[in-house]
């Protein structure tokens, strides 16, 4: 509040300054009540003796006429006939010297351009600075926002999905309420901790957390906030962060995407960056330097493990690692009621089976499903959020938004539920393969039709039947088209792409070929300059690898054709069905495998109208949810 007031009361005072130097000019530079009138009509106007009194002012001349108003104008020089022209006509006249300007005024021409300059430097330098509070040249102080205990609400009960993680940061939270508790035995808490996971899994929230249940100050900055085009910015602002973290102990620094200024020293090419690493330097220091930092935990969180200085991770400093990873599906259903209960639930809302139906989600995924499926109810004019909303909500996050406008012609929709029903009928073939969760041939995204296969439970191992029958699937839709429609289309591009990615991983990476063996002959740890993979065997050795990865391919493929031509009814009522439907779900794909009448699709489903008219020939596309 006083820094607002300070730099209004600055504006105020430059705009009175303006105003009074312009007042000045304005009363210097114009008589009051005269008029500006040629110098040809001055001299008319005293040979008519119409003047009674003049003035001589510089090249300034002000005439007073016989009725008492005032004419002005201007001459070069001092002229000599309007001397004798004054005389011969008893005019009254006087020869002053130029008014010289007044300090003010010299003051503002002699300086304004210095300080317009200095003001326009100001103004950039406090853009690239952020405008932070202090001024301008507040450059090394800390941008860290500071949370305390009533700011600060998030608890451990707000956090879900990451119980080993909470286990290792309890103690942590014990320390903070009870120093004395680990002092008096010698124990030394950790002081720094390394929160690592993928994005969006609760690393900050979990920070916070900690904070919030050890009722501590929370300093809150992100590792970018170091690093400034001045070098020894970052330094200095790492001082002032350490030195008001004490000022606030016990209190809990958390820097986010630390990775931004803890990479390894001078490991870049064409040498180091000097300012990031003075910053890291400096960091280093404070965290474990000649002062201890009784109280101070230093939190910090990174996808990137691998890039940080290892002299950031020794005892000392981030001697402590936690891994955030993503939820399992007990986790999942967690995640789900946390943030559920932010928003009127519907009665047939079951966390757990939304769980098991969001595979590889991370915890901020979990929370946008909650809301799409609350706007979706917010559309629909409804007072709660139910289960179709969360599923159409699931079904825009897995494969896009409907293209329902999209103009299609009959045989290219015809063409896509027969590739569609190719990729869903080997799935429900194939014992290994993944259950089939839903098939459409409304447009989505890039794609024309989808078949989503969701896993009964988390994969975290892969299987070599189940890859095998993996690459079977891929190639469903493409024989489908060859065995239904009598020609092939673009739409299994990417199905050959991932089971050719596949192939070659089994051959290569996973030693699951038996001609090659267990040999690895693709590195893809030590990637190259360009980011491919390291080849490290002979031209003759990469011929057996591509002919082994040819073989997998031909007999996936050859498997998929005869369990397509041995079902042909099936795919014909599927195909039957996504015309009428355009969606089915897992109860009617069950019903056409059994060989009984499919279910129709359930109340509340909208289908959509199919618009009139030739549209352009898209290609028709196909993806199958990974497991």
């Amino acid at each position: 509040m006083n820094n607002m007031f300070s730099k209004s009361a600055i504006w105020v005072v430059v705009a009175l300054l303006l105003f009074m130097l312009f007042k000045q000019f304005e009363n210097h530079g114009t008589a009051a009540g005269s008029k500006t009138i040629a110098y040809s009509d001055l001299l008319d106007d005293v040979k008519g003796r119409r003047v009674k009194d003049v003035v001589i002012e510089g090249n300034v001349i002000t005439a007073t006429k016989d009725d008492g108003s005032k004419v002005r104008t201007t001459s070069t020089y001092l002229d000599r006939g309007l001397i004798g022209d004054l005389r011969d006509n008893n005019v009254h006249f006087d020869v002053k010297p130029p008014e010289e300007p007044s300090f003010l005024q010299q003051v503002f021409v002699s300086w304004f351009p210095m300080l317009l300059l200095i003001g326009v430097w100001i103004f950039f330098m406090r853009q690239m600075q952020g405008g932070g509070k202090g001024g301008a040249f507040s450059f090394g102080k800390s941008k860290a926002r500071m949370l305390d205990e009533t700011n600060n609400t998030v608890t451990f009960g707000d956090v879900a999905g990451c119980d080993e993680a909470k286990e290792e940061v309890t103690e942590i939270v014990d320390f903070l309420k009870d120093p004395t508790k680990f002092q008096k035995l010698g124990g030394r808490i950790p002081r720094g901790v390394l929160m690592v996971g993928p994005p969006g899994t609760g690393k900050t929230l979990l920070a916070r957390a900690i904070a919030g249940e050890a009722k501590v100050p929370f300093f809150s900055i992100s590792g970018s906030d170091f690093v400034e085009m001045f070098v020894g910015v970052g330094a200095s602002r790492v001082r002032d962060m350490f030195e008001n973290a004490k000022k606030h102990s016990p209190c809990i620094i958390f820097i986010d995407e630390i990775d931004a200024v803890g990479r390894h020293r001078g490991a870049g090419m064409g040498g180091g960056n000097d300012e990031r690493e003075q910053t890291l330097n400096q960091l280093l220091v404070e965290m474990d330097g000649f002062e201890a930092s009784s109280g101070v935990i230093v939190v910090a969180a990174t996808n990137r493990a691998d890039v940080l200085d290892k002299a950031l991770l020794r005892p000392g400093r981030f001697d402590r690692q936690v891994s955030v990873g993503l939820p399992d599906i007990r986790g999942r259903e967690q995640i789900l009621n946390v943030h559920m209960r932010k928003v009127p639930i519907g009665t047939d809302v079951k966390a757990d089976i939304l769980a098991r139906g969001t595979p590889g989600f991370s915890g901020a995924d979990l929370a946008n499903l909650v809301n799409e499926a609350a706007l979706f109810a917010a559309r629909r004019n409804k007072r709660l959020v139910d289960m179709q909303d969360f599923e159409d909500a699931k079904d825009k996050i897995f494969m896009g938004p409907e293209r329902k406008s999209m103009i299609i012609r009959e045989e290219e929709r015809r063409n896509t539920a027969y590739h569609e029903s190719g990729h869903a009928v080997v799935a429900k073939l194939l014992p290994k393969a993944d259950p089939v969760h839903k098939v459409t041939i409304m447009p989505r995204g890039w794609a024309l039709g989808l078949t989503w296969q969701l896993p009964e439970h988390d994969n975290i191992s892969g299987y070599k039947d189940k890859m095998l029958e993996e690459i079977s699937i891929l190639f469903g839709g493409r024989i489908a088209e060859e065995i239904f429609v009598g020609q092939m289309s673009t739409g299994a591009s990417n199905d050959f792409s991932r089971a050719t990615k596949l192939a070659r991983s089994m051959v290569t990476r996973f030693g699951m070929s038996d001609a090659l063996g267990v040999m690895v002959y693709e590195d893809t740890q030590n990637e190259g300059f360009m980011g491919g993979t390291n080849k490290t065997i002979s031209e003759a050795t990469q011929q057996k690898v591509d002919a082994e990865i040819r073989n997998i391919l031909d007999t996936q493929y050859a498997l998929a054709r005869k369990l397509l031509e041995e079902n042909r009814d099936k795919v014909e009522v599927m195909t039957k069905s996504l015309l009428e439907w355009e969606t089915i779900d897992a109860d009617q794909i069950n019903d056409i495998m059994a060989g009984i009448e499919p279910r129709p699709p359930k109340a509340g489903v909208t289908l959509r109208k199919q618009p009139s008219g030739d549209g352009p020939g898209a290609t028709p596309s196909s993806a199958t949810a990974p497991a």
